[in-house]
């Protein structure tokens, strides 16, 4: 998320709260991929949703393919609890965005 890596901003991660600390970092090369830290109150496990907070508007006008990682979905959470997806990513896409 280019808010956290280029502005080198700060974002809430997890509930801040728990004796386990845990680095949230991404999975590029790119240098400094790393998102913070998280406290959380069990041990995380594959598949636990973390949600970073107060992040992802820079990347969404900013977007690009860095070594072909998938660029994420974009969805809204309804007041309800539904999530409703706005716009998916594909190859096709990725094709497309080459000159």
């Amino acid at each position: 998320m280019l808010d956290l890596l280029i502005y080198r901003e700060t974002a809430p991660i997890g509930d801040g709260q728990g004796e386990h600390v845990y680095q949230i970092c991404g999975k590029t090369c790119l240098a400094g991929d790393i998102f913070g830290e998280g406290r959380f109150a069990r041990p995380l496990q594959v598949g636990d949703r973390i949600s970073i907070g107060d992040a992802g508007g820079y990347t969404m006008v900013k977007k690009n393919w860095f070594n072909g990682i998938h660029m994420p979905a974009i969805a809204v959470r309804e007041l309800d609890g539904s999530v409703r997806l706005v716009r998916d990513f594909s190859y096709d896409d990725y094709v497309s965005s080459l000159s």
